[in-house]
C-alpha cells in the first residue's frame, strides 16, 4: 500500500477496509450535506468530501442498506486530495453488529 506522497505505508490496518459507495449524511450546524463513502471498516470510513480545515470532527449519519442508520461523531484522522479519513467515535453494540453484518459479505 502506498501513501499519498508515493512512499510505502509502514503500518497495517487492524480493521480491513472494503469498497463501499454509500451515501453519508454529514450533519453540520442545523443542516445536512450528502457525501459519498469510498470505503469503510469497523473503525471508520473514507469520505469523499472536503470539510473546512478548521474542523477536527464531524457528525455523520450512515444508512446501512437493509439495516439501521448509524449516527456518530467521527474524528478526522487524515486529509487527502479526494477527501478525509474518518475514525468512528463510540458505537453501541447494536451499531457494531449492524456494521459487522454489512461488512462481512464484502471481506476477502
Amino acid at each position: 500500500m502506498m501513501t499519498p506522497t508515493g512512499g510505502p505505508r509502514t503500518t497495517e490496518r487492524y480493521h480491513p477496509r472494503v469498497e463501499a459507495r454509500l451515501q453519508v449524511k454529514v450533519l453540520l450546524s442545523g443542516r445536512t450535506v450528502q457525501a459519498q463513502a469510498r470505503d469503510i471498516s469497523m473503525n471508520g470510513l473514507f469520505l469523499q468530501a472536503h470539510p473546512a480545515d478548521s474542523q477536527r470532527a464531524l457528525t455523520i449519519a450512515l444508512p446501512l442498506p437493509g439495516d439501521r442508520e448509524l449516527v456518530t461523531m467521527c474524528t478526522i484522522r487524515r486529509r487527502e486530495v479526494d477527501g478525509v479519513a474518518l475514525e468512528f467515535g463510540e458505537l453501541d453494540w447494536d451499531d457494531l453488529i449492524a456494521l459487522a453484518r454489512f461488512l462481512h459479505p464484502h471481506l476477502p
